[in-house]
């Protein structure tokens, strides 16, 4: 399994929309980049001035990111992104 470290996070993207909502049906390269993830790891934080940076979020909340930010990582077949915390935008309830 992959660990992050620092107040970075482990993330999975959902899929994006294949079809528009009047029934189009989209090719790939059309599609919109998601921007909803799942938080697969969280690293523990970072210390800052002596003090523990506090982590918002935890592993199973969906997160809303800046598209186009992390770094891929393919593991066991499956993609993943490594985010810092600062990339996360929101938490979806």
């Amino acid at each position: 399994m992959i660990k992050p470290l620092g107040s970075r996070v482990l993330i999975k993207m959902k899929e994006g929309e294949e079809t528009t909502k009047s029934g189009i049906i989209l090719a790939s390269a059309a599609q919109e980049k998601p921007q909803i993830a799942e938080v697969i790891e969280v690293g523990p934080g970072e210390k800052i001035d002596s003090k523990l940076e506090e982590m918002y979020v935890k592993k199973g909340d969906n997160i809303i990111i800046n598209k186009y930010s992390g770094t891929e990582v393919k593991y066991e077949g499956t993609e993943y992104l490594i985010v810092k915390q600062d990339d996360i935008l929101a938490i979806v309830e």
